[in-house]
């Protein structure tokens, strides 16, 4: 019968891996060659599922009112792809740190372990500075769809308060030809009540006059009118508070999840490139790594 002899550098069965030599020191315990391989790894990975998330979610969204998915489902699902991808992207380029890190004759193998940790986390910081212009440049999607939908709601909101404002303005003015200034004039008085939530009793009482005597109403008429204007820019006003609050909440709650997925990168990675150590230590292939991960 013949004998399969064991593909070199993986471990033979019932035989324990040979361990690596450990390289001498040259001065710096820092691999940055390492370091850098990991960070540019995590960010390829990054970038890849990133714009494969932006796809999906292009491909879950319709211009038609009513079809696709909403966006509150489609905010969640995409910090859901964030934070996962984040993770992800961290441990791989800790594993790779780890893994091609040169180890020192200096270290025990708690030490090893430690330095082998602290370049997981050198890799997580060198990728989160990439990743702030990867983000600058338009490449963070998860974080842009939640910026996007809260800028939205909040620009929304002020754009209606224009419109409203103007329309009202005409409302209060129907059917009259009045010069560019009183037009100005009542717009100014209207806005400044929206920006105050009220309208103060002699703006209330010059309204009313200003009104009647351009369109030759009875001034109780134009007062019910008026009252009617007012409160439609209630309405304005209290629908702008309530887009400026769900962006802010949104704001802090986005904020809160960038931190926290940050934070668990960090100890992602430093693990990540902890588990690459022992393998590099230990010569194990990577895919009886993947298989015993498997298991």
């Amino acid at each position: 019968m013949a004998t399969v002899s064991p593909t070199p550098g993986s471990p033979s069965p019932g035989h324990a891996a040979t361990a690596l030599p450990a390289a001498s020191h040259d001065g710096s315990y820092i691999d940055w060659p390492a370091i850098i391989a990991g960070a540019v790894l995590a960010s390829a990975i990054s970038f890849v599922l990133f714009a494969f998330g932006s796809g999906l979610g292009l491909s879950m969204t319709s211009l038609e009112a009513g079809e696709g998915v909403s966006l509150r489902w489609l905010t969640i699902a995409a910090g859901i792809w964030f934070v996962w991808v984040t993770i992800s992207s961290f441990s791989a380029g800790g594993y790779l740190t780890g893994r091609m890190r040169r180890r020192f004759g200096d270290a025990t193998e708690d030490e090893s372990d430690t330095r082998d940790g602290a370049h997981g986390v050198m890799v997580w910081a060198t990728g989160a500075v990439l990743g702030v212009f990867m983000a600058t440049a338009g490449l963070g999607s998860a974080l842009g769809i939640t910026a996007s939908a809260t800028g939205a709601a909040a620009g929304g909101a002020a754009s209606v308060m224009a419109e409203s404002g103007d329309y009202l303005t005409d409302r209060l003015l129907r059917g009259v030809d009045v010069s560019p200034e009183v037009r100005d004039e009542v717009t100014t008085i209207l806005s400044r009540s929206v920006t105050e939530g009220e309208v103060a009793p002699e703006d209330r009482a010059y309204l009313i006059q200003l009104a009647a005597d351009q369109t030759g109403t009875d001034p109780a008429q134009v007062e019910a009118r008026i009252d009617a204007v007012l409160a439609d820019l209630e309405q304005a006003r209290q629908a702008a508070v309530e887009a400026a609050e769900r962006a802010r909440v949104a704001g802090v709650i986005t904020a809160f999840i960038l931190a926290a997925t940050m934070l668990v990168s960090a100890g992602a990675a430093y693990f990540a490139a902890v588990l690459g150590g022992n393998h590099r230590d230990n010569n194990v292939a990577f895919r009886y790594a993947a298989a015993t991960r498997r298991r």
